[in-house]
């Protein structure tokens, strides 16, 4: 019985020793860190070796403080401090810290990405902190943690083109702004991280370390017509009648029928960069771009040999050349007497001379248009001349202006084509009035088709 107490006894003192011990050994590290038994502190897990594929996209896994990196395979890495191991409770302990709390700063919280890693581009850190640039990566720890120097004397090795910045991080140079640069007064610098780069100006291209001009003209199809090269750049052209367009490079053509109504005098006519003058038939262009009459009479008609052909503003007419008729005859040319042998004669006005004359359409008024005048003076007589025929409408006036002569005047317009034939008589009575005698003008009018 004394044997069976003494065994329950020592069971209880065993199980007790046990428990004490597991309470001591016990320790609880923070993510990314596990118990190290051996040196009796919390060691950084390296999760590249543990977590199956950790990076994606054909990033490296780079080991990191509580964590990883997934940085580009072609990255260099530089660590300016040197890897810290978490303390023991006890150890925290011993200066004043309670049991079981770690510092959040020594944690790499740089941002997760998928996997569980740190990715090296964040930029807010509030552990140790990841510097990127042209695949140079500078790993520093937080100045925040009391057990890194916040010395500002402390140098980083910082990659080509940039500087350490008052923050102990590697900031970029702006080459061009400090005028550390190599450009050329041609060229415009452009920082780039780490680096720059010297870029011609516009309309130049780099040959060599020197910038020159670029011929546009030899690059078609700039200009629609004609490309004129000047220094760094260029301008479009157009040949005379044409014009350049919005874009400054197609030319279009200037109509200049609607730029003015005064070009021509009958009608313009537009043409691929120029226009012509266009006159009705009868008529030709002059190079003051006005229609002039064609005597078709100098060239070609179509009188015969007993017609006789009389011009007009626009055309011709053929005309009998001999117009006499019974009891007339014809004594010369376009000249009618009636004989005084002839009984039926004495009735009629001693002799009919034939006229013509043209007019131009439209033409104002009043107008002296023909002059009548006796050609054979008898003494002692009195000449009046009057208007016989033609002037039913009142078209004409005839205004004595001496005692053997007499203007026609016109005074309404005529429009043409038209033709019209006045009968202007002249009347002589002597002044005793035993002598009476009569002669007619026949005066045949043709009025053209237009103004000119």
């Amino acid at each position: 019985m004394l044997q069976t107490l003494f065994l329950t006894m020592l069971t209880l003192v065993l199980v007790k020793s046990q428990d004490t011990e597991e309470t001591i050994t016990y320790t609880q590290c923070t993510d990314g860190y596990e118990w190290d038994p051996v040196r009796q502190q919390c060691k950084d897990i390296d999760e590249c070796d543990i977590v199956p594929d950790a990076c994606k996209g054909g990033m490296k896994c780079v080991n990191h403080y509580g964590g990883y990196l997934c940085l580009p395979k072609t990255a260099q890495i530089i660590v300016n401090n040197e890897q810290p191991q978490q303390e023991t409770p006890a150890a925290e302990a011993s200066s004043g810290a309670t049991a079981g709390s770690v510092a959040a700063s020594s944690m790499a919280t740089s941002g997760v990405v998928p996997g569980g890693g740190v990715m090296a581009s964040a930029t807010a850190v509030a552990g140790p902190e990841v510097q990127t640039g042209r695949n140079n990566f500078v790993i520093r720890r937080n100045p925040a943690d009391p057990r890194i120097s916040s010395n500002p004397s402390h140098r980083i090795q910082c990659a080509a083109g940039y500087e350490q910045s008052e923050q102990n991080v590697c900031q970029d140079i702006d080459e061009c702004t400090t005028g550390t640069h190599n450009c050329r007064v041609d060229q415009v610098c452009i920082n780039l991280r780490g680096t720059f780069t010297c870029q011609c100006l516009p309309g130049y291209q780099k040959r060599g370390e020197q910038c020159v001009d670029i011929d546009e003209c030899t690059v078609p199809p700039y200009c629609h017509q004609r490309c004129v090269n000047t220094p760094g750049s260029f301008y479009c052209q157009c040949s005379p009648g044409f014009q350049l367009a919005a874009n400054n490079y197609t030319c279009v053509d200037i109509d200049e029928c609607r730029t003015s109504s005064y070009l021509c005098q009958y009608q313009c006519v537009n043409e691929p960069g120029k226009f012509s003058c266009m006159c009705p038939q009868g008529y030709q262009v002059v190079r003051s771009r006005t229609c002039q009459d064609i005597n078709e009479c100098e060239t070609t008609n179509e009188c015969r040999e007993d017609e006789m052909c009389w011009n007009y503003h626009g055309g011709f007419r053929c005309y009998p050349r001999n117009p006499c008729q019974d009891p007339y005859v014809l004594t010369s040319e376009n000249r009618c007497v009636c004989p005084v042998s002839n009984a039926m004669c004495r009735e009629l006005p001693q002799s009919i001379v034939y006229k013509y004359m043209s007019i131009r359409s439209d033409r104002s008024v009043p107008s002296d248009i023909f002059q009548i005048q006796a050609t054979t003076i008898y003494a002692n007589t009195i000449n009046t001349f009057r208007i016989k025929s033609g002037n039913e409408n009142g078209e004409f006036y005839l205004r004595q202006t001496s005692p053997v002569s007499a203007m026609l005047v016109l005074v309404k317009s005529l429009s043409g084509p038209r033709e019209y034939i006045v009968d202007l008589e002249m009347l002589t009575v002597s002044s005793i009035g035993t002598f009476r005698t009569s002669s007619v003008l026949r005066l045949t009018i043709i009025v053209g088709p237009f103004s000119f």
